[in-house]
């Protein structure tokens, strides 16, 4: 090994980044000899804590803590989560899923949709949403674990995620970390210490005047950056220019309406807002953009929107989106809201927390710090944002809403040239390059092109070696199948009841 190994971590606040963060690592690292990882937080401090929503990605790394679902379910109050349902996003009264995991059944060595689209071609009226057993099983309330042992049925075409409370997760990590060995101190920071020569963090001082030291500092400390923009001044890239959102109101209720497994996104004047039902509430919120939209406007239509009672006082959030110009920089990395922000739409807050993580590890230095190790964490984590920023701006460019300035303004904006790429192609041949194995597959960008009204003027040529007659065959039977499989899988309630991981109902909120 170049360099002394790493002896102390310091996570610099709680949290779920900062808590992931300590399970993780004491998971993976707690065995090196002489390590000892210590976090940081104050109760005094609050936390954003309104990501409750996640993508499939979180049960890899609940699988690597070694946590048991049904218990992870029940204690953070968790539902299913089978997709998105986007309301009102290409025009009022319009809805559409983007589901997890694929569409009906690739063919001739070429992808499912490009039948599809010659199937829309012909004049088949068949929606996407029905070629996906997690849009339908989703819409219909109804859940089950996907069936990998059985690859000729639509049930091993699904894939899942959970929505929580993130409170609660992150107590619950909180509990593991430290039966791990992880050290937690309480206490507000009140300086910063660093060498005189370097740079590095040597450390932080507390409001009793204790000073905790460490080699590596992991920054968690949200949209105050504490270490990293603070401390080490890392400046900040604004993308405001493609999402203007800025700022979020969110805001709990009782349970009352659908109880789908579905996070359902609705389109609003000037932003949009979220609505996530969990075992024991709705966490809703309005994401909204300020140059757009007055505070009292948004609030009002957020509480319109709620389907039960509201259980607290709004939080109002503020945020630009971007990131960090380094999110490691010296033996400081970010992870979470101090590296950068990217609006909830398709819950991929905590994904990056947890991607974070991952290359940490991969990449875990010594004392030596290696420039290389920083240069690729940077480069690799960079790439993650730019893929997510892409995606996010299809839904605000790709509409047909001209109904408030926000909308001409979203619909009219240049498209940055990933995604201007990405468009191009699809409406000329119906084809999605997935580049560099990036977070959203092809058929999440199928979804949302399709769903926002991208339309493409072709298909594979391969498509076409199927005439009509079979075509419509084929589409017809596996709609019927999808449609067949949903109506035998149990309501979530009973799935959840049948594991173990229902509530009792006096927990539950109800209007």
């Amino acid at each position: 090994m170049n360099g002394e190994p790493i002896r102390k971590i310091v996570i610099v606040g709680g949290g779920t980044a900062g808590w992931m963060a300590a399970a993780a690592t004491s998971r993976i690292m707690g065995a090196f000899p002489g390590l000892t990882i210590e976090l940081v937080e104050s109760e005094a401090i609050g936390t954003v804590g309104v990501g409750e929503a996640t993508i499939p990605q979180i049960i890899s790394f609940n699988m690597m803590l070694g946590i048991d679902e049904a218990e992870f379910v029940r204690e953070t109050r968790a539902t299913y989560k089978l997709g998105i349902e986007f309301v009102d996003w290409l025009r009022i009264g319009h809805s559409y899923v983007h589901p997890f995991g694929s569409y009906g059944i690739d063919m001739l060595g070429i992808d499912f949709h490009h039948f599809w689209l010659r199937g829309q071609r012909a004049g088949l009226d068949m929606p996407l949403d029905e070629f996906s057993i997690s849009a339908m099983a989703g819409k219909a309330g109804r859940f089950i674990h996907p069936r990998k042992d059985q690859p000729n049925s639509p049930l091993a075409r699904m894939a899942y995620a959970f929505q929580f409370d993130a409170g609660r997760y992150a107590r619950f990590l909180r509990n593991r970390a430290e039966a791990q060995g992880v050290i937690r101190t309480e206490g507000r920071i009140t300086e910063v210490l660093q060498d005189g020569e370097t740079g590095f963090v040597t450390g932080v001082r507390l409001e009793d005047g204790k000073i905790v030291e460490g080699d590596l500092f992991l920054d968690c400390s949200g949209f105050r950056s504490l270490l990293l923009g603070q401390t080490l001044g890392v400046g900040f890239t604004d993308w405001s220019k493609w999402l203007p959102c800025d700022r979020a109101i969110a805001v709990p209720c009782s349970l009352a309406g659908d109880n789908e497994p579905l996070t359902r996104s609705t389109a609003q004047p000037a932003g949009w807002q979220w609505r996530i039902p969990l075992q024991h509430r709705i966490g809703n919120g309005h994401v909204y953009s300020s140059a757009h939209m007055e505070d009292a406007e948004a609030e009002d239509i957020l509480h319109a929107g709620l389907d039960g009672t509201p259980l607290a006082e709004p939080n109002r959030i503020r945020f630009t989106a971007g990131h960090r110009d380094r999110i490691w920089e010296k033996n400081v990395i970010a992870l979470g809201l101090s590296g950068g922000f990217l609006e909830p739409l398709e819950s991929t807050a905590i994904h990056l927390v947890q991607s974070g993580i991952a290359r940490l590890m991969i990449l875990f230095p010594s004392r030596a710090f290696n420039p290389k190790e920083i240069e690729r964490f940077n480069r690799d984590t960079f790439a993650d944002y730019l893929d997510i920023r892409d995606f996010l701006v299809l839904h605000y460019k790709a509409t047909e809403r001209d109904d408030s300035e926000f909308w001409r303004y979203c619909r009219n904006l240049p498209p940055p040239d990933g995604l201007a790429d990405k468009l191009e192609m699809f409406r000329s041949s119906g084809r999605i390059i997935r580049e560099h194995n990036e977070l959203f597959t092809e058929a999440s960008w199928l979804a949302v092109m399709v769903g926002q009204g991208v339309e493409p003027s072709g298909y594979h040529p391969a498509a076409a070696l199927l005439d009509e007659d079979e075509t419509r065959r084929r589409l017809s039977h596996i709609r019927q199948t999808v449609a067949h499989a949903v109506s035998q899988m149990p309501t979530q309630d009973e799935y959840l009841a049948g594991i173990g991981g229902a509530i009792a109902g006096t927990d539950r909120m109800r209007a």
